[in-house]
């Protein structure tokens, strides 16, 4: 774990894991998440990858920002990043936020990217499918989870609660983030995106429509789509292991890329 020093003086927090000698994978987390939320996922993909993750500015421990922010403020963090630990190329897993994030890295620096999963995540702009789906107001973290699994694993939901807790940061910095996505529209440009790219949404999403998944793969050329059943916005916390098995199979395939 270390801290990599930005020109306007913002600390981002990153973390790698795994063989060095290995394929980079970079996480790219979602809004107000942090490196925590992949605690199920890292170890299982740093079995067979160089895996890379950071904090966003305004998330856990990187720094927040001290004034407005754009996509490609996260965008050229991410750069600096890969530039910091010396790599050229690397596959990028992008979940939520984070897949807005990949998008316009891509499609701004395609030469640094090997394969793309883009997850529970959307285009931007006026063609994001808008969620209907409705939570308890006294339980906004509902949102996050497919219902059923909530009820059923209410001390897996709670630990996730506990764990994300850790690290608070200040309440403006959700709303830079938030405003980041307000700018972001990738739709047009998505035919432009050359990298093998896996969509992947959970089927019971309630924060993003699912609908959104097949948005991106109907747009980027040669997309593969994969839904996971029965799974919410946190896919890769309920479904851990099912999740890093198709994201390694499609990392596999996709190799040379």
């Amino acid at each position: 774990m270390a801290w990599l020093s930005r020109p306007d003086g913002c600390r981002l927090f990153f973390e790698v894991h795994g063989d060095p000698k290995r394929r980079p994978l970079v996480l790219l987390e979602g809004m107000g998440g942090d490196l925590s939320g992949w605690r199920r996922n890292i170890p299982h993909l740093a079995a067979e990858l160089f895996v890379v993750g950071y904090d966003f500015r305004g998330n856990g421990r990187s720094d927040a920002p001290d004034g407005p922010v754009t996509m490609s403020t996260f965008v050229d963090d991410t750069i600096a990043l890969l530039d910091e630990l010396r790599i050229e190329r690397a596959h990028l897993y992008g979940q939520s936020f984070g897949g807005m994030v990949a998008q316009e890295l891509v499609l701004r620096h395609p030469q640094r990217v090997g394969a793309l999963v883009l997850a529970c995540t959307h285009a931007g702009g006026g063609h994001v499918v808008r969620t209907r789906a409705k939570v308890p107001k006294d339980r906004p973290y509902l949102a996050l989870y497919a219902p059923r699994f909530a009820a059923e694993h209410l001390e897996h939901v709670l630990e996730d609660l506990r764990v994300g807790a850790r690290n608070p940061q200040a309440p403006h910095a959700g709303k830079r983030q938030w405003e980041a996505v307000q700018g972001f529209d990738a739709h047009d440009r998505l035919p432009e995106i050359m990298a093998p790219t896996l969509v992947l949404h959970g089927s019971e999403d309630m924060m993003i429509d699912p609908e959104n998944a097949r948005v991106l793969a109907s747009r980027i050329p040669g997309a593969e789509l994969r839904l996971l059943e029965g799974a919410g916005h946190l896919y890769h916390s309920e479904q851990a292991e099912r999740a890093d098995e198709i994201v390694l199979d499609f990392l596999r395939r996709h190799h040379d890329a």
